[in-house]
């Protein structure tokens, strides 16, 4: 076994076990799972290879200083045909630029390999049914009746996806934000394909003005091992990559299986028939924690089902000697019914009860709704003129879900103060919800000094004793998010008006089991942090393992 099969399948819990939280795209945010060390192994494997330590070298080669002689005619005829350009002269490549085998050779990349500007496609431009591949700067792009490149060659994105690369083996098309790079006499297509890989020229292409210079690509230095070398370099590559290949077929259908069951488990314990039900599945599952829940999605997955089980009901057994929650709805009407007559604000209106309830809810809960529980203070779309400094400004960019964010930071000025806040002005625990773009975050509202609020976000004022967390977190529920969002308007942008989110129900539970709600659920979400810092201080190890064998494997 080579020394680099031996590096994969003797570390192959640190290649599949090292995993990284990338963002990815979803209502209210996400990660993706990304598998960091088979990623790393893949880098790794490219990198020994233009090195010369994937393969062993063979004496009875052709030198790779003929290989230069061959590259360096080719390249005069080309130029004085006018189908490659004449490179400016550049330096020699120094002793300490780079370290390959005796039997390889040296040179600037632009005395190697040629850049080539793409062009416009001819009339007409667009074609689905032509016979010959179109690449962009980031891949295929579609096809032409005509071609360009007659020749295999390496497409190298220039603007836009500066530094992608992509092969083509077949007559094709470039356009004008790509480069595209033929194989000089000597160099194998796929070698060169690998070479171009460890250059970082997606790198060269980020600087101050975004897009690959390729006379920044010309002066980088690279290795040439002889022709025969670079067949079994290539060889070697593609037998170590469908291995990575695999390895990420099997881990990410491992993961995908778990996530699966874990959800499975996870449904089981919100259609529980009761709380003594609920204890005896959440005793069966805990005892499984250490192996269910072993990635960001799966904690996130307990997440929300710790609150769907508050806001139905389920999480905590009724205490007979709480208040009924009949007495807190009274209270409300009560509080209602004085705020109209002192304050005379024809926003107070005692709305009925809601007649169809979303879901089942204990006997002693009941459905209220959100007109009859808060205050809305609004604004609608208007947004009031805004300064460098002055009152601070809440936006429904500052509203996450479950937090208020200060960033970004807006203002408006002390005069235009009182006469925008002409609605009422948000206390400390009041909630703050978007409306739209995005639809139904909320949070509690923690700011002690004046501030004003603008379009796209309802503050909920509650009229009477009320715990505004525990409201916050029904609204957080997958249970109450699709109530909002079956009740929202709009294809890509999701939206409700103010006028129909004031009948939607909410879950009602006396004030009493509010509180220990609240409280039991703080602790489970305070165990699923736990869960998550435990993963990604043991995820970080493991990345620091596959760091570790790949700097030990290149030294």
């Amino acid at each position: 076994m080579s020394d680099i099969a031996a590096l994969v399948t003797d570390n192959l819990d640190v290649w599949t076990g090292a995993t990284e939280r990338k963002s990815g795209a979803g209502r209210g945010g996400g990660k993706r799972i990304s598998l960091y060390g088979i990623d790393r192994l893949r880098a790794l494997i490219l990198d020994l290879a233009v090195r010369g330590k994937l393969v062993p070298q063979d004496t009875a080669d052709e030198p790779a200083s003929e290989l230069l002689k061959m590259v360096a005619a080719d390249r005069k005829a080309l130029i004085m045909q006018g189908k490659i350009s004449k490179p400016k002269a550049l330096p020699k490549v120094g002793l300490d630029e780079i370290s390959v085998p005796d039997a390889w050779a040296t040179a600037r990349f632009g005395n190697i390999f040629s850049l080539e500007y793409g062009d416009n496609l001819p009339e007409p431009k667009r074609s689905g049914t032509g016979e010959y591949n179109v690449y962009g700067s980031n891949g295929v792009v579609g096809t032409h009746h005509s071609y360009r490149i007659e020749q295999p060659c390496v497409v190298v994105g220039r603007k836009g996806s500066a530094g992608a690369l992509n092969v083509s083996t077949e007559p094709c098309w470039v356009t004008d934000v790509a480069y595209y790079c033929i194989p000089p006499a000597g160099i194998e297509l796929r070698f060169q394909f690998i070479l171009f890989q460890t250059l970082g020229l997606d790198v060269l292409g980020k600087g101050i003005k975004p897009g690959l210079n390729r006379n920044e690509a010309n002066v980088l230095p690279v290795g040439l091992p002889p022709l025969a070398e670079q067949q079994r370099i290539v060889a070697k590559v593609d037998e170590l990559m469908a291995l990575c290949d695999t390895l990420e077929k099997e881990s990410a259908g491992a993961m995908a299986a778990q996530q699966a069951l874990a959800e499975i488990l996870l449904a089981s314990l919100v259609n529980s028939a009761d709380a003594t039900d609920l204890a005896r599945d959440w005793s069966r599952l805990e005892r499984h924690f250490d192996t269910l829940f072993t990635t960001d999605a799966s904690i996130d997955a307990l997440k929300q089902t710790i609150l769907d089980l508050a806001v139905r009901g389920k999480l905590l057994e009724r205490d007979s000697r709480e208040e009924p929650v009949s007495l807190l709805v009274q209270d409300w009407k009560k509080a209602k019914g004085t705020a109209l007559k002192s304050a005379g604000d024809r926003r107070i209106k005692i709305a009925p009860d809601p007649k169809a309830p979303p879901f089942p809810l204990p006997e002693h809960w009941a459905f209220q709704s959100f007109e009859n529980i808060f205050l809305f203070i609004d604004y609608r779309g208007n947004t009031p003129p805004k300064t460098s400094n002055g009152i601070p400004l809440i936006t429904a960019k500052n509203v996450r879900m479950g937090y208020l964010d200060r960033e970004p930071r807006e203002f408006i000025s002390e005069e235009t103060f009182p006469k925008w806040m002409t609605r009422g002005f948000p206390k400390v625990d009041d909630l703050f919800f978007t409306t739209e773009a995005p639809l139904g975050n909320i949070c509690q509202n923690d700011i002690e000094e004046p501030f004003a609020i603008a379009q796209r976000l309802i503050c909920f004022r509650p009229y009477g004793d009320v715990n505004t967390r525990f409201f916050m977190l029904a609204i957080m529920s997958r249970s109450m998010q699709k109530v909002l969002d079956d009740h929202a308007t709009g294809m890509t942008a999701r939206g409700i008006k103010a006028a129909k989110l004031k009948l939607l129900p909410l879950p009602v539970p006396p004030t009493a089991e509010q509180h220990r709600i609240v409280a039991k659920v703080d602790a489970l979400m305070a165990l699923c942090d736990a869960l998550k810092t435990q993963l990604s201080e043991a995820a970080q190890t493991q990345r620091n393992l596959a760091n570790a064998i790949t700097k030990r494997a290149v030294a």
